[in-house]
């Protein structure tokens, strides 16, 4: 389910891109002339404007909506804190020693051997 969510919001994140960059912009110069900015007839500037508007506005709500499912998604599988504050256990069979955060353990540490008298 959540790897559906991501390749749909994926998909919307790419058409919004998409949308946003093919429209003209206002003070450019689509504005000092040339008519509808060549479209063939097809639609008139104004009308394309509108239309890339309401496009860019529901790409964006459908944007915001599976960034809310993706958040309810990940907030309800449990696991609370950030993956920071997570360390792996170490094995049964070893004995963990200094170590630094983030190097694995390459020294094998020997666990302390009774004093000889």
């Amino acid at each position: 389910m959540t790897a559906v969510l991501i390749v749909i919001h994926l998909i919307l994140a790419i058409a919004m891109i998409f949308v946003v960059l093919i429209q003209q912009s206002e003070g450019g110069m689509g504005s000092m002339g040339g008519g509808g900015g060549g479209m063939g007839g097809f639609m008139t500037g104004r009308a394309a404007a509108n239309l890339l508007t309401r496009v860019t506005a529901v790409l964006a709500a459908l944007f915001m909506v599976s960034s809310l499912a993706l958040a309810i998604l990940a907030n309800n599988t449990g696991d609370r804190g950030s993956l920071l504050d997570r360390s792996a256990p170490a094995p049964a069979n070893q004995q963990q020693g200094p170590s630094v955060p983030g190097m694995p353990n390459l020294i094998p540490v020997q666990p302390d051997s009774p004093a000889k008298p």
